[in-house]
């Protein structure tokens, strides 16, 4: 009998772009999630418990939780489940070492690209920056701007873009 081969998709793109939204249809389809902002919240617990970690403890910890994660990946490929890495792939080496992960275990990547213009991003993240929860972590101007400059958009990667407009 062969083994079911799994299949990995590997969400991308910047805050406020419907990469959970999109991630939780795959959950109803079927797929396990893996979440570092989930994890890293349960973690810390709510927001209004008051507790704020220095920038570095807070990388630290989100450092960690990926590494805890990629095991878990490992470990689910293993067992033949469909997985959705909900992270956000802001560089093509992290994008390409996952890539490589999964192929290396005779899985299927699928990379997803979810795109929308700045002001669709901003509304959104304004929206979600008043609510409460593992998926509302906030994103303030500043750390919105490092983003927009930090983040490697994927081109000619495999990748499938899907257009998010303004709602």
């Amino acid at each position: 009998m062969t083994q079911r081969v799994s299949t990995v998709v590997l969400m991308c793109g910047l805050p406020g772009a419907g990469k959970t939204t999109y991630a939780m249809e795959l959950v109803r389809r079927g797929y396990v999630r893996l979440s570092i902002d989930e994890a890293v919240w349960q973690r810390l617990g709510q927001r209004d418990a008051g507790l704020v970690l220095e920038a570095d403890a807070f990388d630290q910890l989100k450092e960690e939780v990926r590494r805890e994660q990629r095991h878990e990946l490992v470990e689910l490929m293993v067992a033949g489940r469909d997985v959705v890495v909900d992270y956000s792939f802001w560089s093509r080496a992290a994008r390409d070492d996952y890539k490589a992960l999964i192929a290396n275990h005779g899985c299927r990547w699928e990379l997803v690209h979810l795109k929308a213009d700045r002001t669709t991003l901003e509304h959104r993240l304004q929206l979600r920056n008043g609510e409460e929860g593992a998926n509302s972590v906030t994103v303030d101007e500043a750390l919105f701007s490092r983003y927009l400059a930090n983040f490697e958009e994927p081109n000619g990667e495999g990748e499938q873009v899907v257009m998010q407009s303004s709602t």
